[in-house]
C-alpha cells in the first residue's frame, strides 16, 4: 500500500506563487510516475502534471504549460510541483497521485493511489 500526503496549499493573489509537497510513504514504486491532479467545485478532476520517477520525463496540461513545474526528489521520496503566476482559475483542491504503469500517464483511471488533497485558492 502506498500512502501520499500533500501540503503547501493555501490562499494567494493572483500572479503569486505556491509550492505543493507530497511525500510518499509505505510500499512504493520506484520506477512508476506519479503526477498531480486538481479538481474544482462542480468540475470532473482534471490532469495537471506528472513525472517518471527516474528518468525525469514529464507532461502538463496545456493550460498551466510555461508557469507550472512539476519535479522529484527520488532519496525524499517526495514530489513537487512549482505554481507560479496563478490565476483566479487555477483555484482547486490539487490531489497527488501515484501509477503502476511503467510510463508517465495521464489519465485519472491508470492512477492506483491518491492523496487526501490540498486546497489551493487564488483571489483577483
Amino acid at each position: 500500500q502506498v500512502q501520499l500526503v500533500e501540503s503547501g496549499g493555501g490562499l494567494v493573489q493572483a500572479g503569486g506563487s505556491l509550492r505543493l509537497s507530497c511525500a510518499a510513504s509505505g510500499r512504493t514504486f520506484s520506477s512508476s510516475p506519479k503526477g498531480w491532479f486538481r479538481q474544482a467545485p462542480g468540475k470532473e478532476r482534471e490532469f495537471v502534471a506528472a513525472i517518471s520517477w527516474r528518468g525525469g520525463t514529464t507532461a502538463y496540461a496545456d493550460s498551466v504549460k510555461g508557469r507550472f513545474t512539476i519535479s522529484r526528489d527520488v532519496a525524499k521520496n517526495t514530489v513537487y510541483l512549482q505554481m507560479n503566476s496563478l490565476k483566479p482559475e487555477d483555484t482547486a483542491v490539487y490531489y497527488c497521485a501515484a501509477s503502476k504503469k511503467p510510463i508517465v500517464v495521464v489519465e485519472t483511471e491508470d492512477y492506483d493511489y491518491w492523496g487526501q488533497g490540498t486546497q489551493v485558492t487564488v483571489s483577483s
